[in-house]
């Protein structure tokens, strides 16, 4: 291709909300432009690395046994009714009427129009395992769309489906998808990790994303650097100890009442009593599902709402009003364990053991010191509900956990027969007994794999890219193109290297030749020729953008120095 045609607006400026470094290198480089708010356009520049990854992700789905088809964008409302989704999806569903008034909905994800097609074509176990996949537009309407790429409304994703017949036919087909995702993020240069997380609105058990490391994440990544444990922070357990001294504690202390006015927060609460943190107990009062819960945890650390979730078997948790609060006999800010017995406690495993404690004393201005779990609480309910903390450790290991910071690209499920009973997928075994079948969902954010990738490769110059996707393998450059010589010898260059199968952008605008590198630096292609002063001696200037080695070489080696350079 040559440049002086290519549709590739560059920029000096970028918008100031562009906030992510690859929002910001995507506009500068011309790959993108934004049509609405977290809507995006591709230039032919950021569409050939979106093809380029889909290619590599279609190798891969393939060779792991999955067969592609495309599905509608356009669901019927009945299908999400069907399976209990339509309410519970929430607002990021998009959902509009035909002339008619019937309801659709713009596809989110395509677990029921799937599986009504797999309901409809397959009813024999002989037809079984499959998996489907396809590469598609989704659509989400995204509270705030930010970063680009990252998080947007429209985007590109492969979403792929499998059916078993066994819970161990389902354990092959989900290790199949998770040992191609690992191939696919390999293959597209990201330093990821797959971790352990909650399945959110898809549904199901057994659940990995692969995170790509980034500080841009908005994903919080809970791992041991000493075994391989990682996990969401949704998702994640650690060991906690106690930090009660002996110095502090006075076990035998009964507890005792303490004016506290208009101390209402933990932190207040800890200055004013001149106390740790973690010796105070924080009670949570939630509504889940209707019926009024208090959650009780150490003062520095936090609700994990989805594991709360979880525990309580609850689809809603909201946090009660200041009169919901009085009715329960306490009072907002001052709520305390101690005495509240017109409802539900719940209790952190953080607490446990935990003494010489202060804890509201359900009276305005008030709380109680010297409270001991075991003995002033009795027995209590334990659970894990909590965020993991700085200085946890590992439920596998004892190592101190470490946290990072990661971007969701990809992630696989074990559905079981959330969906294939509620609609009814089914087959017929060897014995003719009809069974649902066991289904499988494994996601892959292509775009957002575009964003990932350029997040994680790129300096001050500009995007350095992986081989394997980047939108050209070679940037040429003719220094002077009035030069007849320079412009003979580009052109003998041009067509040796793209009738090799090598993919080149020709520079032949003319632009002065700061312009020129610092235009090839900002796209970032892996390796540039330079065509100048030395052309006479049939010399050109080589320069490999991730190392940044300068050299020169000869015309007639450079067939096999490419050959070296990227096979």
């Amino acid at each position: 291709m040559r440049q002086q045609r290519l549709l590739n607006p560059t920029l000096r400026d970028v918008p100031g909300d562009a906030e992510a470094t690859s929002h910001r290198l995507m506009l500068r480089a011309g790959l993108i432009r934004q049509l609405s708010s977290g809507i995006y356009s591709y230039l032919p520049l950021g569409l050939k690395a979106l093809q380029h990854i889909q290619t590599i992700v279609r190798e891969e789905m393939d060779r792991a046994g999955a067969q592609e088809m495309l599905m509608p964008a356009l669901h019927p409302a009945e299908l999400w009714k069907a399976s209990g989704r339509w309410d519970v999806y929430g607002p990021e569903l998009m959902r509009l009427e035909d002339r008619n008034g019937r309801e659709f909905a713009l596809g989110a994800t395509h677990e029921e129009v799937i599986t009504t097609l797999v309901k409809d074509e397959i009813h024999s176990y002989k037809k079984l395992p499959v998996t489907l996949y396809q590469i598609q537009t989704k659509y989400r309407d995204e509270r705030r769309p930010r970063f680009g790429l990252l998080r947007g409304r429209e985007f590109l994703m492969k979403d792929a489906y499998s059916f078993d017949r066994s819970a161990s036919g389902l354990d092959a087909s989900y290790q199949a998808m998770f040992n191609a995702y690992v191939n696919i993020f390999t293959r597209c240069g990201l330093q990821f990790r797959a971790v352990e997380a909650d399945s959110g609105a898809i549904g199901g058990t057994d659940t990995h994303e692969f995170m790509a490391l980034a500080d841009v994440g908005e994903d919080t990544i809970v791992h041991c650097p000493s075994c391989q444990y990682a996990a969401n922070l949704e998702k994640a357990n650690g060991v906690i100890a106690n930090e009660s001294t002996s110095s502090t504690n006075v076990p035998h202390a009964q507890p005792t009442k303490v004016h506290t006015p208009g101390v209402t927060s933990i932190k207040q609460l800890s200055q004013f009593l001149t106390t740790k943190p973690q010796q105070i107990i924080k009670s949570v009062a939630v509504q889940a599902d209707g019926a009024p819960v208090i959650v009780l945890i150490r003062g520095d650390l936090e609700i994990n709402e989805i594991k709360l979730k979880q525990v309580l078997s609850v689809d809603e948790i909201t946090m009660l009003s200041e009169a919901e609060i009085k009715a329960l006999g306490s009072i907002a800010g001052f709520i305390g364990p101690v005495g509240l017995s017109t409802v539900k406690l719940l209790a952190d495993t953080s607490i446990r053991g935990l003494n010489n404690a202060v804890v509201g004393a359900n009276e305005a201005d008030y709380h109680l010191q010297h409270v001991d779990v075991q003995r002033d609480l009795g027995a209590l309910t334990y659970v894990d509900v909590r965020n993991v903390g700085q200085g946890e450790s590992c439920i596998h290991c004892g190592h101190e956990l470490a946290f990072a910071k990661g971007i969701e690209v990809g992630h696989v499920f074990k559905l079981g027969t959330k969906y294939s009973e509620s609609l009814g997928a089914s087959f017929s075994d060897e014995n003719g007994i009809s069974e649902p079948m066991i289904m499988g969902c494994y996601g892959i954010g292509v775009s957002r794999v575009l964003a990932a990738v350029i997040e994680q490769h790129q300096d001050e110059r500009g995007i350095i890219w992986p081989n394997a996707i980047a939108p050209y393998s070679i940037h040429l450059l003719t220094v002077q193109v009035k030069d007849e010589a320079q412009m003979t010898l580009s052109e003998e260059i041009y067509h040796t290297l793209t009738s090799a199968g090598y993919s080149v952008l020709w520079d032949d605008r003319e632009e002065r030749p700061g312009v020129k590198f610092n235009d090839a630096d900002l796209l970032g292609f892996p390796l540039r020729l330079t065509v100048g002063k030395k052309t006479s001696e049939r010399i050109i200037e080589c320069k490999e953008r991730r190392q940044g080695d300068v050299y020169e070489l000869n015309v007639e080696q450079l067939l096999t120095h490419c050959q070296s350079l990227f096979n």
